[in-house]
């Protein structure tokens, strides 16, 4: 193993003691996404552990008066076995002699999903403009859980705004920060934590108690990259601002008071921060009543007033994907440098 920092390592690959890693697996992952490979993705993997987890789950649940409290220790001890198997996997994975090197990159690199959230985003997108309405409706269902079978293409838009922006955090910049303080055994934990709240934590009849642990564990983790989200993407602004780049995004900063003042409204603790960053910075409006499974949830909207807010249009969408992946590149590599800064000087 190349090791840079060896007396901080605590996990194997970390940014604390291996320098490279992080950065090669962001450069594959932007330059390739997900390429089609003739084994499965990690993810897959890690959802059909969980999958086989939840009838033993619900089997100890049962009914009755006691099923909620049981069926969220059964949730918790099931995400407690899906990441003590995924990180005991990967720390072997990562750990052997020869091939550790090859492993650890790669699991760095599948770990990322910004590439393909790019692409799949501008995939979308187009759907959504030259597309007949009920195939565009199709497209956009890939990629959000809420119900999209009404929604015109105004909406569409919004929508998938709303789900590009949100995912910002879930893509890219928590699955990094973990990459980075704790090497790929951290981000595959991770990678667990959220795999589980993404297919179990619902406030739905079905998920309500047995998705409690996953999406409360999802909260914790994602805690501070989300927070970090709207700094990345505040830097890749100012920066394209002070070197006189393209700047499609026509929007403006408000600064980071209102924005945290508009997240905290959100139901979620950590989605609204990189979607009102977002919405602010691409000067259109994101959030707001949106149907979940049949039930209407009621979320604030987030970014400039209406009065002002510009609708999502084409150009818009794309403006939306170039601010990320600007995010991506500059508030990824700040960060990476903050590690190797905060070694260099401890």
């Amino acid at each position: 193993m190349s090791s840079f920092f060896p007396e901080w390592a605590v996990l194997p690959w970390s940014a604390w003691e291996c320098w490279w890693l992080a950065p090669c697996a962001l450069a594959l992952d932007l330059m390739l996404g997900d390429p089609a490979l003739p084994w499965p993705h990690p993810v897959c993997l890690v959802g059909k552990c969980l999958s086989r987890l939840e009838g033993p789950a619900r089997r100890f649940g049962g009914a009755g008066p006691r099923a909620p409290l049981r069926l969220r220790l059964a949730g918790a001890m099931a995400l407690l076995l899906l990441c003590a198997g995924t990180g005991a996997a990967v720390w072997l994975l990562v750990s052997l002699p020869a091939a550790g090197g090859l492993f650890a990159l790669y699991l760095a690199w599948a770990g990322l999903a910004m590439g393909s959230l790019v692409r799949i985003g501008g995939e979308v997108a187009h759907a959504v403009e030259a597309a007949p309405l009920p195939e565009a409706r199709t497209a956009l269902a890939r990629l959000v859980s809420r119900d999209v079978s009404a929604l015109e293409r105004p909406m569409l838009r919004k929508t998938l705004a709303d789900t590009l922006s949100e995912n910002f955090t879930d893509a890219f910049l928590a699955p990094w920060f973990w990459l980075l303080v704790a090497g790929p055994v951290g981000l595959w934990v991770y990678k667990a934590v959220s795999t589980g709240d993404s297919m179990w934590g619902y406030l739905n009849a079905r998920w309500r108690w047995l998705g409690w642990a996953p999406a409360h564990a999802d909260d914790v983790l994602a805690f501070v990259p989300a927070r970090l989200s709207v700094l990345a993407l505040r830097l890749a602004d100012a920066l394209a601002r002070l070197t006189h780049l393209r700047r499609m995004w026509r929007g403006s900063w408000p600064g980071l008071c209102v924005v945290a003042r508009q997240a905290k409204g959100m139901p979620s603790p950590n989605s609204g921060w990189s979607m009102a960053a977002c919405a602010w910075l691409c000067g259109g409006r994101m959030a707001g009543p949106s149907v979940y499974f049949g039930e209407l949830v009621v979320k604030p909207w987030l970014g400039p007033p209406e009065r002002d807010a510009a609708p999502w249009d084409a150009g818009r969408i794309r403006a939306l994907l170039l601010l990320e992946q600007w995010g991506t590149v500059c508030g990824g590599l700040a960060l990476w440098l903050a590690c190797l800064g905060m070694r260099l000087l401890f």
